[in-house]
């Protein structure tokens, strides 16, 4: 497994030996290299993680879906079927997030 670096300025991760911190501009000394259960966790946790994004964009773009179909109003049965699909969409998208803030706060993340 490769080296996980993390900044301890503002908590970028990074692969490898970093020479200066990509986001914050600190210097190397300022990374501390997370242990193997730590470094694990990330590796594991990235492909979830942007499954999660992905999930929660699409939630973002339903939601448009469904304001536009409702601005639209064909009807009172696809009006409908808009609203609570804007509703179920909502939803969606707070479950992703909240599931990646839990990440962030179990080591989940970088």
């Amino acid at each position: 497994m490769k080296a996980l670096w993390k900044c301890s300025v503002c908590g970028f991760i990074h692969d490898g030996a970093a020479a200066v911190c990509p986001k914050c501009g600190a210097a190397p000394e300022k990374f501390t290299q997370l242990d193997d259960a730590a470094a694990t966790l990330v590796e594991r946790s990235r492909h979830t993680n942007c499954l999660h994004l992905k999930l929660a964009a699409l939630a973002r773009e339903i939601d448009g879906i469904c304001k536009d179909g409702q601005a639209d109003n064909l009807d009172a049965g696809c009006a409908d079927v808009f609203r609570k699909s804007q509703a179920m969409s909502y939803t969606m998208m707070k479950l992703s997030m909240t599931e990646i803030q839990g990440h962030m706060g179990k080591g989940k993340w970088g």
